[in-house]
């Protein structure tokens, strides 16, 4: 087991020093200006300080006007958007130009956390350089990827000598990704889960029943919590404030080994998604 935090103010550290939370708000799809500004009051006021999206998402100029109209500080908030596939596949200037796209959107003067969004063999490299000059020039805290295999994280530290702070994956207990969790984990690369309730698919799990009733929980808050205590961050996208409040409410107790075993013991590295857009254009 790894430390479980037991607060949902308690922060992970990237190894270049960054406090990332552990929890945050995923927003994928999450459009309408209303419900995202509800779903990011809802998640403030539970406590989240972590909010999760992308150029893709088309919904950047939507989260910073929320944060701006519910009058929370830009300190007071970690913010991760993601570099699209496209303008990697574009080069060195067009992903500097796409950074300062989603700063404008945002309405921000700087990024917590910036991950390529996908791997796109041939242009990722020419991609993290371009990060790796944002990180050095103080307008991102932090730099990443999300769905990279050890091959192609190792492809970008052995061109750069910089290695990502966190990798943001699907994992949930259909998927749990060891192998590549292992691997982050000694390279000292947070690893993030998104999708992490399947799409609704978690109830499913008929296995999770029984470890949700002797907790007093839901099915989904003993996944959230099984992530946390594998070492795992998690971003649950959610537009209910309901929801919301349920999915931060998993600071107040702990699987036990047994527990986090037969979770562990679902796996069969399934994916919930469709396949993914590498080395594709984006629609």
């Amino acid at each position: 087991m790894h430390y479980a935090p037991k607060s949902i103010h308690e922060t992970t550290k990237l190894y270049n020093g960054v406090e990332m939370p552990w929890l945050g708000l995923g927003v994928y799809k999450i459009d309408q200006p209303a419900t995202l500004t509800g779903a990011i009051e809802a998640a403030f006021k539970a406590g989240y300080r972590r909010i999760d999206t992308a150029s893709v998402y088309e919904n950047e100029q939507g989260v910073g006007q929320a944060i701006r109209r519910l009058g929370i500080g830009r300190d007071s908030i970690f913010i991760t958007s993601k570099l699209w596939n496209d303008h990697q596949k574009e080069g060195y200037d067009a992903s500097m130009q796409a950074f300062e796209d989603s700063l404008e959107r945002l309405g921000m003067d700087y990024l917590d956390l910036y991950l390529i969004h996908w791997p796109q063999n041939g242009y990722s490299v020419t991609a993290w350089k371009a990060l790796i000059k944002l990180l050095q020039d103080g307008r991102i805290r932090a730099i990443g990827v999300s769905n990279f295999s050890p091959a192609q994280i190792d492809e970008l530290a052995e061109a750069t000598g910089i290695l990502p702070a966190v990798n943001q994956i699907e994992r949930h207990p259909w998927r749990r990704q060891q192998p590549l969790i292992d691997y982050c984990r000694s390279k000292g690369v947070q690893v993030e889960a998104y999708s992490p309730l399947m799409r609704g698919r978690f109830h499913e799990l008929s296995e999770l029943a029984a470890i949700a009733a002797r907790h007093d929980k839901t099915m989904a808050q003993i996944i959230l919590r099984w992530d946390l205590q594998t070492g795992v961050a998690v971003i649950p996208k959610s537009s209910h404030a309901e929801r919301i409040r349920e999915n931060a409410d998993i600071f107040d107790f702990e699987l036990s080994p047994t527990e986090l075993e037969a979770i562990n013991a679902l796996d069969q590295d399934r994916s919930i998604l469709g396949p993914p857009p590498v080395n594709e254009p984006s629609s």
